[in-house]
């Protein structure tokens, strides 16, 4: 089983810009389907972005402000999140599916998850 740790989490004013690190432990991440997750206190768990061999999908609320990506030399996905909002400040999860195929939305689809990150804007 893999471990995932998030990172570059914190405190930026709206406009800002953060980016997001998921390094990985115990397994390769080059052969999965990564996303990134976030919740909001008292929201649902909301997907943000995911890659995988079949492309990248990003949620319409951050489309043209965050980018996923991955290093496969570092085992590390990133999501860089440009022109921040209020309404982006959450706890963010990275998370890894079993396969590497398709990109997937629904959390279901992926097996291992990190403790979270926590993003806050201040407007």
């Amino acid at each position: 089983q893999v471990q995932l740790v998030e990172s570059g989490g914190g405190l930026v004013q709206a406009g800002g810009s953060l980016t997001l690190s998921c390094t990985a432990s115990g397994r390769t991440l080059s052969n999965r389907g990564m996303a990134w997750f976030r919740q909001a206190p008292g929201k649902e768990r909301e997907f943000v972005a995911g890659l995988s061999e079949s492309g990248n999908i990003t949620n319409h609320s951050v489309k043209g402000r965050f980018t996923i990506s991955r290093d496969n030399a570092k085992n590390t996905v990133y999501l860089q999140m440009n022109n921040l909002k209020s309404e982006d400040t959450a706890v963010y999860y990275c998370a890894a599916s079993r396969s590497g195929s398709f990109t997937y939305s629904r959390a279901s689809f992926y097996e291992d998850w990190g403790q979270g990150t926590q993003v806050t804007v201040s407007s």
